[in-house]
């Protein structure tokens, strides 16, 4: 009887996890992405730069082309009104190589300052 309770209540303790352990084989999951490349609202570097206060921060989608690698993370990025510095993370990966003539569209945080920048979340070849 002691034994039959022990194995039911590990049973009960124990299906849940086995039920949501999948130990990474359902790789479909992870690779599937969402990149919608229909109509987006964008801004312009010029508007983002009019609010240059230590304070600003926004979402950003801008258009255009990243024209110079400055260091390490960081890079001049223009859409043909104005430039701004953007800061790359580590971690992005992008398929193709990119130049100062591809062009992208950055989705972003602009951030206000003395240096003004985007940091990029996201890059969409157009």
């Amino acid at each position: 009887m002691k034994k039959t309770i022990i194995a039911i209540t590990a049973a009960l303790i124990l299906s849940p996890t086995i039920a949501l352990a999948d130990g990474g084989h359902n790789k479909d999951h992870d690779s599937r992405t969402f990149n919608y490349t229909g109509p987006v609202e964008t801004t312009s570097v010029a508007e983002l730069l009019t609010d240059t206060s230590m304070f600003a921060e926004q979402d950003a989608i801008i258009d255009g082309r990243i024209i110079r690698h400055i260091r390490k993370d960081k890079y001049v990025f223009t859409d043909g009104t104005k430039e701004i510095q953007i800061e790359l993370d580590d971690d992005m990966s992008q398929p193709t190589t990119i130049n100062e003539t591809t062009k992208v569209r950055i989705f972003g945080e602009y951030e206000g300052g003395s240096t003004p920048e985007i940091e990029v979340e996201r890059i969409q070849l157009l």
